[in-house]
């Protein structure tokens, strides 16, 4: 809830499917831990402004006949009742499970084929190899990863005894045009100052990996040196935090203020000059090949990124539009890179979107790869 790029990894691969001519149904589960109640109200479904997220959502993007909530054992929360879901389940061809997020084990039997999604490669794969239970990835004829490393001699990682096939975060580019700013040298992101895994903290499987946090504050000089601003909307930050960061000239905003739903982040984005952005800890150290969905749709809108690099420039070009870094300098360098040659780096940030990440190509490769 109100985490508006999180809505739009879901709805890409929803529109992506419908625009190739397929129906698809939008379920989503959610827990009753996550339910967001109404002031005055008990943390239970009946008071849960998330139901309302869900429907303004599902109603803007023309999905309010095909999409459910449910909740953590199959109740409806809006949408058709368990037993139709079971029904529209059982004539289903193929199930895609984002970080499976389906659980309710008779509905995620039910589709002819049913395959899992890791867009968060390194906690799957390091969560497998402990041996800890594992429902949301179990339970699937087949399983994907962004990770562009992941099953490969690349990344520093165990495959969990699976045969991961590789796909990538796909976005629409009709909903994402490249549009020109007042600002090109203001570099934005959004993101969590602290969070874990979508099974649960590594630290509990003996693994301990830096926060998004954490590997920000290994940049902190960096607006001085470099001839771009950086913004950063971040969930979750301390006080202390913040202050740190506004004291080395880093903007730092409330992201439920810009990114709430998603129309408000992709106004976020497309009025940013670029992105600026530290990967979590997790996905540098193994190596996974881990590309943001957020980066995907900067570059789609014509903003050039500047990233840490998880392994990934071994299959995506970098250095226009897309320019890497391991350390503060390299940012620096990067940074002065895009400030020099901006527009060239503009066009080149689209043409990597429509070549690596248009949806008509990713999820028909993934299509040929699930249902050949």
């Amino acid at each position: 809830m109100e985490h508006g790029g999180s809505v739009w990894v879901a709805l890409s691969w929803v529109l992506g499917f419908k625009r190739l001519g397929f129906e698809v149904f939008l379920l989503e589960q959610l827990d009753r831990a996550h339910c967001v109640p109404r002031s005055g109200t008990e943390n239970v479904y009946a008071g849960c402004l998330n139901v309302d997220y869900f429907l303004d959502v599902v109603e803007a993007f023309g999905l309010s006949n095909s999409a459910a909530l449910i909740g953590e054992r199959g109740e409806s929360l809006y949408g058709p009742s368990l037993d139709r879901l079971l029904e529209l389940a059982g004539g289903t061809e193929l199930l895609v499970n984002l970080s499976g997020n389906l659980r309710v084990d008779e509905l995620k039997r039910r589709p002819k084929v049913r395959a899992y999604v890791d867009i968060d490669p390194g906690f799957a794969q390091l969560w497998l190899a402990a041996q800890k239970p594992a429902p949301r990835i179990t339970g699937h004829d087949l399983y994907f990863t962004i990770g562009e490393n992941v099953g490969t001699p690349y990344a520093q990682l165990p495959s969990g005894d699976i045969d991961w096939l590789h796909t990538r975060q796909p976005v629409l580019l009709e909903e994402w045009p490249a549009v020109p700013c007042a600002d090109r040298y203001r570099f934005t992101t959004v993101g969590r100052w602290h969070g874990v895994g979508p099974h649960g903290p590594l630290e509990t499987i003996g693994m301990e990996f830096s926060s998004k946090g954490e590997e920000i504050m290994h940049m902190i000089d960096l607006p001085r040196v470099a001839p771009l601003d950086f913004e950063l909307a971040l969930d979750a930050i301390d006080d202390a935090g913040r202050e740190r960061l506004e004291a080395h000239r880093w903007t730092v905003i409330d992201p439920s203020a810009v990114a709430a739903n998603p129309n408000s982040f992709r106004d976020y984005v497309q009025s940013s000059g670029g992105e600026f952005s530290i990967a979590k800890g997790v996905y540098v150290a193994t190596s996974s090949g881990w590309f943001s969905d957020r980066t995907v749709r900067y570059l789609a809108s014509g903003k050039p990124a500047l990233v840490q690099d998880t392994g990934f420039s071994r299959v995506i070009p970098t250095g226009e539009g897309l320019v890497t870094f391991s350390t503060r300098l390299q940012a620096e360098s990067g940074a002065r890179l895009l400030a020099t040659n901006y527009d060239r780096h503009v066009s080149a940030a689209r043409r990597l979107a429509e070549e690596f990440f248009d949806s008509d190509k990713v999820l028909t490769s993934f299509l040929e790869q699930a249902m050949p």
